[in-house]
Formats: structure tokens, C-alpha cells, sequence
């Protein structure tokens, strides 16, 4: 087990960053999803002993976090959301003395940083003072300190805040990298759901500091049953009042077409559509099966969440 939670509950004042919270993780990637203020960042800086819970246990590599948070620490990379940098030095000094800071010996982090800042595209501007980066580069630089030591789990919080496309889509192929091929432990936290959907395997949803949801990503898509956009021209509320007495989902999206879910796990004949049409006297002009995503299953929890 890597991280078991039990009934956590941390109180900013009268309000509840996390809220009798509970969860494991065994491993692997796993994306923390939430809207801000759902208690992300505050799980985070729990599991590394930097904030205190008011109630509860978590247990990080078999570690109680409020008994041994260094020994938790030593073995966790942290890239925290706000920038972390310290002016004046360039890359190479940072990340080594990130390394020294981990109790690495100043000769070893310093041939470790540069090969941390090779792996994460920094190479040619190691010498460069951070104070010129651009926000990307600066991300980068704090994935590379967040390496520097060999940790076994990495935490990311908005870890492709500021980059433009080819930035975040080569930070997080290298999340993905360093998951499946370098085999360290990830916790992605993200507001950007294709993100987490690109990068993890597991999600868990976070509402108001308390789990909303939590699984594998591919089951929880397997799981709501087939979707399918369709066009029709005629009365759509007595077709819609038809789909959903057999157990249809059904959503007018702004594009005017229904998203029309399945309440079964068995396949739809989509003979049924073109029958259903014709018993309403509606015309089916255009259907397509949409494949779910992330986004689909967040918006879901989420509304249920809020009512």
C-alpha cells in the first residue's frame, strides 16, 4: 500500500479543507481532480507533514505522516504549484542543491542535476540565471528538483501551469515517462482533465475536501454504457420523453444534438434510434457513438455533488 487515509479532517479556521476524508492508492499514476478549493493542494501538503490534520491518519509508505514526516520526505519528490525558485542562481545550482538539501553529497548532486536537467530538455540552458526563464522553463526546472534525489513517489501540483501546447504535451509525456518506464509513483493534481486522462491510469475526484469518486479510468468510462450524438428534425421533447422511458440518459447539448447515454452495459442495436424516430414521427438525420471521456464522468459527480 503507498498511501491509506483515514477519516482526515483539516479545518482552516471554521472552514474544512478536507472533510472526514478517506482513500487508498496502491500505486501507479493517479490523477487528483477537483475545482478549486476542493482540498487538492491541501491533500498534498498533508501527505508530506507540511499541515497538520485536526483528525485522523494518513500513512505514507508505512510511515505515519504526523509521526516521521522527514522519513516520508525523504523518499517523496514535491513540485509545488507556486513558484519555488530561488533568484539569482541557474539551474544546475538549484537542482544540486536540492540534492544537498536531500542529504546527497555535493559532488554526486551535482553530476545528478545535470542529468535531471538533460532528461526534463533543460540541458542547453542549465547555465542560464532562472530569473530569465520563461514559465515553462521554470516548470521544468521544478520537475527536475522535485527528481534530483530518486524519490519513489512524486507529487505534482499543476504541473503545466503557464506552458503552451508543445511544452505541456512534452511535460507530460514525460510524467508518463517517468510512471511507466522509469517506474516512480505518481500523484498528478490538475484542474485540466485531458491532462490526468493523457498521463494516469486512476482518477480520484476531490468536492469540498471529501472523495467524490475514485477508479480506473477505463473502467469508469466501461461503466456508463454507450453514448450516442444524435440529429433529429421534429418534436425532440416527445422523442427525448421516449428515450428515457427506456432508460436513456438523455442531454441537449448546445450544438442542438442529443447526447443519448445507455442505462445498460449491453450493446444498443441502433435500429432502435431509426424505429423509435419513426413511431414519434421525428426525423433522425445524423448518429454517431462518441466514445466517453474524463470529462464526461467529472461533470456527472460533480452535478450530483451539487445537488
Amino acid at each position: 500500500m503507498l498511501i491509506e487515509i483515514k477519516n482526515v479532517s483539516l479545518f482552516f479556521g471554521t472552514t474544512p479543507a478536507l472533510d472526514n476524508l478517506s482513500l487508498t492508492v496502491q500505486g501507479g499514476a493517479v490523477g487528483l481532480l477537483g475545482p478549486n478549493g476542493a482540498g487538492k493542494s491541501t491533500l498534498l501538503k498533508t501527505l508530506l507533514g507540511f499541515v497538520q490534520p485536526n483528525q485522523g491518519t494518513a500513512v505514507v509508505f508505512g510511515l505515519n505522516v504526523q509521526k516521521d514526516p522527514l522519513g516520508i520526505r525523504r523518499q517523496v519528490g514535491y513540485m509545488p504549484e507556486d513558484e519555488c525558485l530561488i533568484p539569482g542562481m541557474n539551474a544546475v545550482q538549484l537542482v544540486s542543491y536540492a540534492g544537498e538539501l536531500c542529504g546527497m553529497p555535493r559532488r554526486d548532486a551535482m553530476q545528478r542535476a545535470h542529468e535531471v536537467l538533460y532528461y526534463v530538455g533543460l540541458d542547453e540552458e542549465r547555465y542560464r540565471t532562472i530569473d530569465g526563464y520563461s514559465a515553462g522553463m521554470k516548470q521544468r526546472v521544478k520537475l527536475a528538483q522535485a527528481l534530483i534525489h530518486d524519490p519513489k513517489l512524486l507529487l505534482l501540483d499543476e504541473p503545466t501551469n503557464g506552458m503552451d501546447t508543445s511544452g505541456r504535451e512534452e511535460m507530460l509525456e514525460l510524467v508518463k515517462d517517468i510512471s511507466s518506464d522509469k517506474g516512480i509513483n505518481v500523484i498528478l493534481s490538475s484542474h485540466l482533465l485531458p491532462d490526468v486522462e493523457f498521463a494516469c491510469h486512476e482518477i480520484i475526484a476531490l468536492s469540498h475536501g471529501s472523495v467524490v469518486i475514485q477508479g480506473q479510468i477505463e473502467s469508469l468510462k466501461q461503466n456508463k454504457g454507450q453514448a450516442f450524438d444524435l440529429r433529429i428534425v421534429g418534436d425532440s421533447e416527445t422523442y427525448i420523453a421516449a428515450l428515457e422511458r427506456q432508460n436513456y440518459q438523455v442531454e441537449m447539448r448546445p450544438d442542438k444534438q442529443l447526447r443519448v447515454t445507455s442505462g445498460s452495459l449491453e450493446q444498443t442495436d441502433t435500429k432502435f434510434f431509426f424505429q423509435l424516430a419513426y413511431d414519434t414521427s421525428v426525423q433522425l438525420r445524423q448518429m454517431r457513438e462518441v466514445k466517453h471521456s474524463l470529462e464526461d464522468i467529472f461533470a456527472e459527480v460533480m452535478s450530483v455533488d451539487a445537488q
